[in-house]
C-alpha cells in the first residue's frame, strides 16, 4: 500500500511538471492539457517499467550494468581497430550500431549468467568477500504457517534468522480466513494467529516480501523462484513442493520429515511410563500415545484405561502412518537407568 502511495505521488509530480514545462514553452502555452498529458504519460511509463522489474534485484541490476559497460568497451575497441576506416559514413554508422547493440547484449547476458567467482578472471588476484555473514532467511509457505510448529521452533531457538512471508502467501491466508467453508476459514484464521505470534516473539524478525512474479502460475512456483532469488531456505509441509524444489536445487525443509527424525526411538526391553487412554481393537488391549503422537498398543491393559502404568516395549512396526509400538504391562520395578519418562 505504501508503494502505491509513492507511485501516485510521483505520478502527480510528473503531471504537474508537464504542465509547468508547457507554460514555459511559447508554442505550448495555449495548450496546457498537452503538457498535463505528456507529464502523466511519462510518469505512467516509469511506473509500468517499475512494475515489470518487480522481481529484478539490485544484484541483477549491477550485473547487467557491468556487462553492458564491458560490452561497450569491447565494441569501442573493435570500432577503433581500423577495420572499417575505408567504409563510407552510412555503412560505418550501421556497423557501429550493430557492434554496440550486439556486444552490449552479449555482455549483459554473460554477466547475468556468471557468479562472483567469474570476476577473478577479469580482475586477477581479487576476491569479492562479504564484510559480514549474510542473513539467514527462512521463507514460509501457507502450510507450514497453518501447522504452527514453526513458531515453537523459533521461540525455542532451534531456528535462527529472518522470517520472510511473501505477500501472495499472506493474501492466500486472508482468502482462507474469509472463506465460506468453516474448515478453510478455521485454517486461515489459525495461520494469521501464528503469524501474529511470530511477530510478537522477540526471537525472530518478520519481513513481508512484496515480490509477486505475475508470470508464474502457481504459488509453489512463486515460492521456489523467490527462495532462489533471496538465497533463502524454504520451509513447508508439502512433500510435492519439496521434490520440485530439490529438482531445482533450492534448499527446502519439510517439517514432517524433521518431526519424524526427532521421534523417540524405543528398543525392545525398554520401559516407559504411559497413560492408557482407550481400549484397543482386541478385548484385552489398551492404547496409549507417546508425546510425539506415536501409538502404543499394550496387551492386557484394557482394565487400566485412564491410569498411568509402566509398560515394557516388545516390538515395533513401521506402517504408512508411522511407527506402531507393541508393549506389555511391566509388573516389576524397572532397573535403574532403564526407564524413560
Amino acid at each position: 500500500m505504501t508503494l502505491w502511495i509513492i507511485r501516485i505521488f510521483f505520478l502527480g509530480l510528473c503531471t504537474t511538471a508537464g504542465y509547468a514545462i508547457s507554460q514555459l514553452r511559447p508554442e505550448y502555452a495555449g495548450h496546457p492539457w498537452l503538457g498535463l498529458l505528456l507529464g502523466f504519460g511519462f510518469g505512467g511509463l516509469l511506473i509500468a517499467v517499475d512494475e515489470m522489474l518487480k522481481g529484478f534485484s539490485l544484484r541483477a541490476f549491477s550485473a547487467v550494468t557491468f556487462g553492458l559497460i564491458l560490452g561497450m568497451v569491447v565494441a569501442q575497441l573493435i570500432d577503433h581497430s581500423g577495420l572499417f576506416d575505408n567504409a563510407d559514413p552510412t555503412t560505418r554508422w550501421q556497423v557501429r550500431l550493430g557492434l554496440f547493440l550486439a556486444f552490449g547484449y552479449i555482455g549483459m547476458v554473460l554477466a547475468m549468467r556468471s557468479n562472483k567467482e567469474d570476476f577473478s578472471l577479469i580482475i586477477p588476484y581479487v576476491r569479492f568477500t562479504p564484510r559480514q555473514a549474510p542473513d539467514s532467511l527462512i521463507l514460509l509457505d501457507t502450510s507450514v504457517i497453518i501447522d504452527g510448529r514453526i513458531a515453537e521452533l523459533l521461540e525455542a531457538n532451534f531456528l535462527q534468522g529472518t522470517v520472510v512471508v511473501p505477500r501472495f502467501v499472506l493474501r492466500e491466508l486472508h482468502q482462507l480466513a474469509d472463506s465460506a467453508d468453516p474448515v478453510k476459514r478455521a485454517r486461515g484464521r489459525r495461520g494469521l494467529e501464528i503469524l501474529n505470534r511470530i511477530q510478537r516473539s522477540k526471537r525472530a524478525e518478520v519481513r513481508i516480501h512484496d515480490a509477486d512474479f505475475p508470470d508464474e502460475t502457481g504459488v509453489d512456483n512463486k515460492l521456489i523462484r523467490l527462495a532462489r532469488n533471496l538465497n533463502a531456505r524454504l520451509f513447508t509441509n508439502d512433500a510435492n513442493l519439496v521434490r520440485v524444489a530439490e529438482l531445482q536445487n533450492v534448499p527446502c525443509v519439510n517439517l514432517h520429515e524433521l518431526a519424524r527424525c526427532l521421534r523417540t526411538v524405543l528398543l525392545p526391553g525398554e520401559t516407559i511410563r504411559l497413560r492408557i487412554v482407550r481400549e484397543g481393537k482386541e478385548k484385552h488391549q489398551g492404547i496409549g500415545y507417546l508425546p510425539d503422537g506415536t501409538m502404543v498398543v499394550v496387551n492386557h491393559a484394557q482394565h487400566l484405561v485412564g491410569q498411568e502404568v509402566m509398560v515394557q516395549v516388545q516390538s515395533s512396526l513401521q506402517t504408512g502412518a508411522g511407527v506402531l509400538i507393541f508393549a506389555e504391562v511391566f509388573s516389576e520395578s524397572p532397573a535403574p537407568g532403564n526407564s524413560r519418562a
